[in-house]
């Protein structure tokens, strides 16, 4: 292997127990963290705290609360923009919390990556760690 410079059996035999552990842990903890994580719920306000945007583990939009002041200044396309940035900063922080409670067991960039959906991240991730190039 590459990351094993003369093929040092002991080096080898070390990150093989290493990545035994790791999995074991992975097994152990994942349906908590994972049970954790699906219930992660983040509340976001706007700017001018007319608008509260709920949103899921995923950024998937629960709840929308808009103010009824906010009805004082009809500008459809502000009201819009403002919701969009709102759910965006929501979903940003449930996600960045979804990655913090995986953090003992997963990367924090691989998680991030697999979130983000960016498989092809994960996968040569994945190989760097097989390859012993942490």
């Amino acid at each position: 292997m590459e990351g094993f410079a003369g093929g040092d059996a002991a080096e080898m035999r070390a990150y093989a127990e290493e990545l035994r552990a790791a999995f074991m842990r992975l097994q152990e903890q994942a349906p908590e963290t994972h049970r954790r994580a699906r219930a992660v719920q983040v509340t976001e306000k706007s700017e001018d705290g007319l608008i509260a945007a709920t949103v899921g583990a995923r950024g998937d939009l629960i709840r929308l609360d808009i103010d009824p002041r906010i009805y004082r200044r009809p500008d459809s396309r502000e009201l819009a923009d403002s919701i969009t940035a709102t759910v965006r900063r929501a979903a940003a922080k449930a996600q960045a919390e979804v990655i913090e409670l995986f953090a003992p067991l997963v990367p924090r960039e691989q998680m991030r990556a697999h979130l983000d959906g960016d498989l092809d991240s994960v996968l040569e991730q994945m190989a760097q760690q097989m390859l012993g190039r942490r």
